[in-house]
Order: C-alpha cells, then sequence, then structure tokens
C-alpha cells in the first residue's frame, strides 16, 4: 500500500508539519438560495477558513423515498425535520447549474471550492472545478464509487463515522490502489448536536489510525458545538479539519442547528493556530524566550563569607543560591571544588568559576 504522508490541494502543503487545513461545510446551508451560497463563501473565508465544501446530491441518487417511509419513524436527528427524508433532501439539492459560479466567487475570495458528491453524473460535472473530493462516512462501503473517486487522480478525504476498522481498512485499500493522495477522517456520524455527543467522539481512534498508517495525512470531520474536539484532534496530528459553517444557527434547514457560525468558526481556528504555535516540534530545548530565565531561576554554587586566597574550600563554606551566570559552578558540580585551594579572593555571595582554584 503506497500513500504520501504529504500532499497538496491547491499547492498547499497539508502534513504533519503543516498548519492544519480548515474545510467549512457549507452542505445545505445555502438554503437554496445562490446569493446565499456567495455570502457563505466569503463568510467562511473572513473567518479563516481554508475551504468552502457543498454536497452535490440529488434526493432520488441518495435516498429511497419508499425504503424510508417503510423504515417508519424518522429517528436522530432527522425526527425533528418537519418534512419527510426524501422531500428534506429534494429541498436541499445543490442547483448544479451554479458549479462554475461558485467556484469563480471561491477564487475571487481566495478560497479552495470543492465538494462530497453523491452519483456518478456528480463527479463528472464538478470535477474540472474541484482540487479535491470528500467522501462522506455514509458511503464508506459504497467501493466502486470509492474507485471511481480515486481514480480523478485528486486528493480524496475519506469519513469514518458509523464503521469499524474492517471497512476503513477496504475502503482505504481502495483508494490506494490508484491514488496515493488520501486523508483519513475520524467522525462521528449523530448529527443532534447534544453534549452527550462529546463521549462518541473517540479522538484516540486518530492514534490508531497513525499505527495502522503511519505518516498517513489524518482529519476531523466533526459535528460537535464548539471546537474542543478541534483542538484535541490537531493535539493528535490530525491536520484537515471539517465542521459545518451557516451564516445563522436560527435559519431552518436539517444542517444549521449544529453547524459552526462566523462568530464560533473564527474563534475555533483562532484558538487552533494558538495550539498549533503551543505544540512546538518535540525537540527538548532551552527556548528563545527562555534565555533569560537560565540565569535567573537557577542556582549556582555561592560563598557564605569572605574567603581570601588560598582558601581550601569544603561544605560548610558554600551554599547554592539564584542567579547562576553562565560560567557559574551549578549544583551538580559542587563535588569539583571540594578540598581546592582558592587561586583569588571571594567576597561573601560571590558565586565560582571554572579556574578559580588548584
Amino acid at each position: 500500500m503506497k500513500y504520501n504522508a504529504s500532499i497538496r490541494i491547491k499547492g498547499r502543503p497539508i502534513d504533519i508539519q503543516s498548519p492544519a487545513y480548515f474545510v467549512a461545510d457549507l452542505a445545505a446551508n445555502h438554503n437554496g438560495d445562490l446569493e446565499m451560497a456567495k455570502e457563505l463563501i466569503w463568510l467562511a473565508k473572513e473567518a479563516g477558513a481554508d475551504a468552502v465544501k457543498f454536497q452535490h446530491f440529488l434526493a432520488n441518487k441518495i435516498v429511497s423515498d419508499y425504503g424510508f417511509r417503510k423504515l417508519g419513524a424518522q429517528a436522530g436527528h432527522q425526527a425533528k425535520w418537519q418534512k419527510s427524508v426524501y422531500e428534506t433532501y429534494r429541498e436541499a439539492e445543490f442547483n448544479r447549474q451554479w458549479n462554475e459560479i461558485l467556484a469563480e466567487e471561491s477564487k475571487q475570495a481566495g478560497i479552495d471550492y470543492f465538494t462530497s458528491p453523491y452519483d456518478f453524473e456528480a463527479v463528472k460535472e464538478i470535477d474540472k472545478y474541484v482540487p479535491a473530493y470528500k467522501i462522506g462516512s455514509g458511503d464508506i462501503t459504497w467501493l466502486e464509487f470509492i474507485e471511481f473517486l480515486a481514480r480523478q487522480g485528486k486528493p480524496v478525504l475519506l469519513a469514518t463515522g458509523a464503521s469499524d476498522m474492517r471497512e476503513v481498512e477496504r475502503a482505504v485499500e481502495t483508494i490506494t490502489a490508484y491514488n496515493p493522495d488520501i486523508v483519513l477522517m475520524q467522525c462521528n456520524t449523530n448529527y443532534t448536536g447534544e453534549l452527550e455527543n462529546f463521549q462518541y467522539i473517540n479522538l484516540n481512534v486518530l492514534k490508531t489510525y497513525a499505527v495502522r498508517y503511519p505518516n498517513m495525512v489524518l482529519g476531523l470531520s466533526d459535528h460537535t458545538p464548539g471546537h474542543a474536539t478541534v483542538l484535541g484532534a490537531i493535539a493528535l496530528g490530525a491536520r484537515v479539519i471539517e465542521k459545518h459553517f451557516t451564516a445563522d444557527n436560527s435559519q431552518t434547514g436539517p444542517d444549521h442547528a449544529f453547524s459552526m457560525n462566523p462568530v464560533t468558526w473564527k474563534v475555533m481556528v483562532e484558538r487552533a493556530r494558538e495550539l498549533e504555535n503551543a505544540l512546538g516540534t518535540g525537540i527538548k530545548k532551552v527556548e528563545e524566550n527562555e534565555t533569560d530565565t537560565v540565569v535567573l531561576q537557577r542556582r549556582a554554587v555561592r560563598v557564605k563569607t569572605s574567603l581570601p586566597s588560598g582558601t581550601v574550600l569544603c561544605a560548610e563554606m558554600l551554599e547554592e543560591l539564584r542567579p547562576a551566570p553562565r560560567d557559574a559552578v551549578f549544583p551538580y558540580e559542587k563535588d569539583c571544588v571540594i578540598g581546592k585551594r582558592l587561586l583569588v579572593n571571594k567576597e561573601m555571595g560571590d558565586y565560582l568559576k571554572f579556574g578559580e582554584w588548584e
């Protein structure tokens, strides 16, 4: 199995050494309005997103009206929908005549534009406009479609919500057989926005993925409120972050309630950038902003009383006190001076330096 430890989207490197790449999933939050879709692109850019992602589905290509009606009562987040599953999806469809318009709008805004496609025709229509594809968790077992996307030769972001490890492995194997540019994303596909969902996010799966696929680019597709999971994921190595984005959480629609808004998204990115700065290189060293502290907070070996040249030093004459000039004898070196004869006069409180005894 071959895959790249670093991928590029529109020339932007994405790897463990790079800042997290934030994808604002606009999904159906455009409410079927082209001008709203355009506004969301600009709002996402202003809030710090690196990419906007739409969802290219047609109701009759993604859900079975008959199947959901036979299933009975709507469950989970769908229970709050005022209309049937099929009708809700139909109203949330992305107008594919917008492809070129929104791709150009994104270009003008300076933000990457791509999608989660849900049928073969969508891929054919959108391919020339997008630098990457996202595979939604619900399609992780649709290997024929996964292969088709992988063969497009563009980075593939694979969400792995509501799946087990063997299902993840099959999908990864399918992608990497044709395409080395993969982002493997932990995900929990509960869209209710309830606080209890935090116990199911299982960010430690990212560590499992890192062991199973060393150096593979990892990510998080998240639907929890706030940004706690995002910070945790970045700390565990995720470098692609996807969350839903809306202009206003109070709007009516399937995704608005659990989406981030311009204010919360901006705060999330700001906190993430702080975290990235704090994570550092992993190399333990005296940092640039600690150079004064080395002197101010460390202890030096000092004389308790004034001592003339020729004095033979003993432990009772010495103590360890701050500060510690860089040429000082440090406490762990004190045994080197015990029993030695001073070559210089020392005033009470002076620190000892190498070369001052014989």
